[in-house]
């Protein structure tokens, strides 16, 4: 297929907007099945995983291929909840136009504006379907007012519905002229019959606005509409494809996906109107000497970029990729400039759902899938060695919350760290790490359900039973006043050479996030130099074991000024442990406190809900900063203790009926009120004293 004739579409939007019902009316339409199944009954092409048919929703991006007239559509079909969005991100980095789903009865939502974003990141051009105009609620020009409102006059209906509500199967199309009504069978079939003299006024002006906003975008066709010359149907036509090919217009279309009305001609806007690789140009990489360069898809040396890593049970390892310059032919060797590796390309495939299609080769702008890689990854590049370029990767989300695993059996330890490497390769928003301090295995991701498939993968994929528990909280220790002199003084004596050593040190608070500063202001040789670092080495490791509850202490200043020694007794140990008692006995004379770290917190919710938000937010000990507009949304920016925030994505979608979302990113460290450091430090006693 020549890369003019490839369109490459991914379908986003809010959860539950009907995306993966909307594919299956494509593929039913284009002949790729016979009948469309449902997600009720775990029969749909893209939903085919396990865990998204027990679910009943998209976890997984699925690619799907159909030829529409002598087009190749490539259509990704992206989850919808927000604890998915790496993979809407990596969908959208390697398609050229985003095909965004509006529910008809909800209007623009918060996953809407979320997946617009990232596909205005990436320039993709966009056209927006109103899907759900059977639903009781349906308000077609309500939806197009909030999309206006996001957009401006770049939103442009080039079809509004006859009768939407319940029976809703016609609506008016502005490119044909036509009223088209569809068969309620499923069919997918229409007849397309003249617009009643009755709705005249309501089409001309929804067609003046159509072709101004059309031939604004083209300086001979503006001439010509202003002298009043006719504008041919296919002027405004190849205008309409270039203003959307360039994301200056972002065409408005009508269906009911279940019931398959509207979905022809999607197919036929994507074909007529939506960019071809082509048209995309260029993408962004790197030679092999780290200076920047621009890939072009009529470039003749191969380049691909892998998006999405993939296990399935029946067929292993799968992994997607994007063939950004050159032909792809099976049985060739490709490098791999991020491992410095080589890779031979087996067999090459084209999917629908989980159903392989093995081809021979593969043009640029086209998307496919190669099995059982050796070593390369979501996010990496392959390419000719002897043209050396790295595309430039994916912007993966940051993960948003955390959770503790553990081994149920001993000397499983190291299949679940070879179980979080394979997770994360194969996703890049899920992460893991061990950390020291903690004692704990955190994983992190994007929410509750996103962790929660994760560990259901660590139990079925990898055969390790683990258990989930609530991370520890990384607490600190700091003082909050100034203590003018502490006597440290080391000495023991047991027969034959003792050991002594003698400090004096001053101690004080530095600020928040400075860590632990040193000095030496000894004067007149009263400590040795030699000894110097051991005591300097004692208060460190003294302040990283805590003092208070056994947490790092930070933010400490200590100033060694005096001290003695003995000629025969003193070395470096005695003034170590004679620096770690002078700082353990002066810590707790300078009013010591505990310090936990607090979370900046965007929550992104409906006007509606902002109330119980905010109250939910000041409930959690969170500290209220200010409120934006974005959209049709508010925006509620707080600081709130992480302590606080375990399960809050489940709390909040509870809370504004799926609607709310939130991110969130570390800021700082803060004193814990009194009360909650109490109990803090006897759980912490309680908890060391168990361990020995």
């Amino acid at each position: 297929m020549k890369s003019e004739n490839i369109r490459n579409v991914a379908l986003v939007s809010h959860a539950t907007s009907g995306k993966t019902t909307l594919t299956e009316a494509m593929l039913f339409s284009a002949g790729v099945i016979n009948r469309m199944g449902t997600i009720a009954d775990g029969s749909t092409v893209s939903d085919y995983h396990e865990d998204e048919i027990e679910k009943q929703f998209s976890i997984e991006s699925s690619i799907l291929t159909l030829n529409w007239n002598d087009t190749k559509i490539n259509i990704i079909d992206t989850p919808g909840y927000s604890d998915f969005v790496g993979e809407v991100v990596g969908g959208l980095r390697v398609v050229d136009t985003a095909l965004v789903l509006i529910q008809a009865n909800h209007g623009v939502e918060t996953g809407t504006e979320t997946v617009c974003h990232f596909a205005d990141e990436v320039g993709l051009a966009k056209v927006f379907v109103i899907n759900r105009l059977d639903s009781e609620h349906s308000d077609f020009e309500k939806c197009v007012s909030m999309l206006k409102e996001s957009y401006g006059e770049k939103i442009e209906v080039i079809q509004f519905p006859v009768n939407e509500g319940v029976g809703f199967n016609s609506y008016v199309d502005l490119i044909k002229m036509k009223l088209l009504k569809y068969k309620t069978d499923g069919s997918g079939n229409y007849t397309e019959e003249e617009i009643p003299a009755s709705m005249n006024e309501k089409v001309n002006a929804y067609k003046k606005k159509f072709v101004e906003a059309i031939v604004e975008h083209d300086d001979a066709l503006m001439e010509k509409y202003l002298m009043e010359e006719p504008v041919s149907e296919d002027e405004l036509k190849k205008a309409l494809h270039d203003a959307v090919n360039k994301s200056e217009l972002f065409p408005v279309l009508c269906a009911d996906a279940f019931h398959n009305i509207g979905t022809k001609r999607i197919l036929d806007v994507l074909e007529n109107y939506a960019p071809s690789p082509l048209v995309r140009g260029t993408t962004e990489a790197t030679d092999e000497n780290e200076r920047p360069v621009q890939i072009k898809t009529t470039d003749n040396f191969v380049s691909l970029l892998f998006f999405k890593t993939l296990w399935v049970k029946s067929l292993g390892e799968l992994s997607f990729f994007r063939v950004f310059s050159g032909t792809l032919k099976a049985g060739v060797d490709l490098f791999n400039p991020q491992r410095n590796t080589t890779e031979r390309i087996g067999g090459l495939y084209l999917m629908s759902g989980k159903n392989r299609v093995e081809v021979q080769e593969l043009t640029a702008g086209d998307i496919g899938i190669v099995a059982k890689l050796k070593a390369t990854h979501t996010g990496e590049t392959l390419c000719e060695k002897n043209h050396v370029v790295k595309i430039k990767g994916i912007d993966f989300p940051i993960p948003q919350i955390r959770d503790a695993i553990a081994a149920l059996s001993k000397g499983d330890e190291d299949k679940i760290a070879a179980a979080l490497s394979t997770l994360h390769l194969e996703d890049p928003s899920f992460n893991y790490i061990f950390d020291d301090e903690l004692k704990q295995t955190i994983i992190s991701g994007q929410g509750e359900i996103h962790l929660s498939i994760s560990v259901n993968r660590i139990k079925k994929r990898f055969g390790v039973n683990v258990l989930v528990e609530k991370p520890k909280i990384p607490y600190r220790e700091t003082i909050t006043k100034k203590l003018e002199t502490i006597q440290g003084k080391y000495k023991k004596q047991s027969g034959g050479r003792g050991q002594y050593g003698d400090v004096h040190i001053r101690i004080s608070p530095l600020p928040r996030g400075t860590g632990f500063e040193f000095v030496n202001s000894v004067t007149g040789g009263s400590i040795p130099g030699k000894f110097i670092p051991a005591v300097e080495r004692g208060c460190n490791e003294t302040l990283a074991e805590g003092i208070l509850a056994g947490y790092p202490a930070v933010d400490v200043k200590v100033d060694l000024y005096y001290g003695s020694y003995h000629d025969v007794d003193s070395s470096e140990l005695a003034f170590k442990m004679a620096g770690s008692m002078a700082l353990k006995e002066g810590f707790m004379l300078c009013n010591p406190v505990i310090l936990e770290p607090i979370w900046e917190v965007d929550v992104n919710c409906p006007e509606d809900f902002m109330g119980d938000v905010m109250g939910d937010l000041s409930s959690r000990r969170g500290k209220v900063l200010g409120m934006e507009t974005e959209g049709h949304f508010q925006i509620v920016k707080a600081e709130v203790p992480l302590s606080e925030l375990y399960k809050y994505s489940t709390t909040l979608r509870s809370m504004t009926q799926g609607k709310g979302s939130h991110r969130r990113k570390f800021s700082h460290y803060d004193v814990v009120p009194s009360e909650n450091a109490r109990k803090i430090i006897e759980e912490r006693q309680a908890e060391r004293h168990s361990e020995h």
